[in-house]
């Protein structure tokens, strides 16, 4: 039976590069997916572009591709992306441009887009927006319109001989089951082996989650040398079960309880988890421990695709104002109090509106905002105050006012920080997928 093993390059925008990399030399993987987009930083993403129509892809794209490039065209190694984010077609010219750089010639780059909607929105003016329960039109501010597309995209570019895949928003799994679908020539309208296709790009998507990183806690759950945390490897077979291991001799643990941490991460109901390929079944999925680090997934099955895509809409919602000053030594606490009881005051007297106010006592409340927990006398305490505000100059003012603690008391202050950010939110709605159509551009490296 025909088997191919695909790998995770990165599990979030910002992860690390050199478990790839380890991956690509020692894995004796035939596909690389680097998942590197979230709700938030596909919006992020379309910010930069307004500001720069040339940029709007994934900021470690290059960095990555540097290293990546050359060693998945001597291993032969497919790598698959959504590192284009906002801009996919730049995001090739990009890597293309570095594989020539590279003499890397005949590389084949495919750039997937048609996830961007925004002229599309005005279709869907009385659709509810989940988050607000109000109609689109009434949301301000949009400045993106991304919706999840499936594997068509991938897998028009997999048949056109793409070696490099780069997507914008696709959702998670679609970038490990579309070189499934490929390799073992599935059919789209066999709902089980994409459901069991989707459960493998599920506990792949999010990198060291599946090999122990979010599983460690010490002396409870131990996990080897995390500081050279091995990446997961899906060895897939024709019938959609797999094992999933990493390197040997990497750091990190692959057993039942990992994979069992990731497949309950961000799933609402595990007997009908949502896609735009099929609706994925894993409440009857079995975790097998084989040997060590290797663990044989089976039981995933799966039902018909819904008519309908989850769009994300980024827009501007508000500033952020915060200012941060640490106290220590005996009535640490006390001090840390008197200090945010001044800041309320100094803000009401000097008229700085805002919508929201927040004062934590780092180590003492600022997780366990409402909790009735009694904590011993802390020997240091650091005060954040954050506020969120309509406009800039207000939110200004929230870290300026912690600031002047320094020599306007109470006695010890030290370490203050101020930061102004401006917060782009998210909001969902559906839209039909019969709106949505797949793209794809290729760029071949001569």
């Amino acid at each position: 039976m025909k088997k191919i093993r695909i790998g995770t390059g990165a599990g979030y925008a910002g992860d690390r590069l050199e478990p790839a990399l380890e991956l690509i030399e020692k894995g004796n993987i035939d596909y690389i997916s680097f998942e590197c987009l979230a709700e938030r930083t596909i919006a992020i993403a379309q910010k930069a572009k307004l500001v720069d129509p040339s940029k709007g892809y994934n900021g470690l794209l290059e960095y990555r591709m540097d290293k990546v490039l050359p060693l998945a065209h001597k291993h032969k190694v497919k790598v698959i992306t959504n590192m284009g984010a906002a801009n996919p077609q730049s995001a090739a010219d990009l890597v293309c441009k570095m594989a020539e750089e590279k003499a890397l010639r005949g590389l084949k780059v495919a750039a997937v887009y048609g996830d961007d909607v925004t002229d599309k929105l005005d279709k869907y003016n009385h659709t509810t927006v989940w988050e607000t329960g109000r109609p689109l039109a009434e949301l301000d501010g949009i400045i993106s319109a991304n919706v999840y597309m499936g594997i068509d995209g991938i897998l028009e570019a997999l048949k056109n001989g793409a070696d490099i895949v780069i997507t914008g928003r696709v959702s998670d799994p679609a970038l490990f089951l579309a070189p499934l679908v490929y390799e073992f020539g599935w059919d789209l309208n066999n709902y089980d082996l994409l459901g069991k296709g989707t459960l493998i790009g599920h506990l792949l998507e999010c990198g060291g989650q599946a090999t122990g990183g979010y599983y460690a806690e010490p002396g409870k759950k131990d996990v080897e040398r995390s500081w050279e945390l091995g990446f997961p490897i899906a060895e897939v077979s024709e019938d959609g079960n797999c094992i999933i291991t990493k390197v040997e001799g990497s750091g990190g643990l692959v057993n039942k309880d990992t994979l069992i941490e990731q497949l309950l991460y961000e799933i609402h109901d595990p007997t009908s988890y949502l896609t735009p390929d099929c609706i994925a079944d894993f409440s009857k999925v079995t975790f097998t421990q084989k040997d060590k680090d290797i663990v044989e997934v089976k039981g995933a099955r799966g039902r018909e695709k819904t008519d309908t895509l989850k769009v994300s809409l980024g827009y501007k919602d508000c500033f952020i104002g915060e200012g941060e000053i640490s106290y220590a030594g005996p009535g640490c606490l006390e001090r840390a109090k008197l200090a945010a009881e001044i800041v309320e005051k100094r803000l009401e007297l000097t008229n700085v509106n805002y919508d929201e106010l927040r004062v934590d006592f780092i180590g003492i409340n600022s997780i366990y905002k409402n909790s009735d927990r009694k904590y011993d006398i802390p020997e240091e305490v650091r005060l954040r105050v954050a506020a969120r505000t309509k406009n800039r100059s207000d939110a200004a003012q929230i870290g300026n006012e912690v600031e002047t603690l320094y020599t306007n008391g109470p006695a010890g202050g030290g370490g203050a920080t101020k930061a102004v950010s401006e917060v782009v939110s998210v909001a969902s709605i559906l839209i039909n997928r019969n709106d949505v159509e797949a793209k794809v551009v290729y760029k071949e490296v001569q």
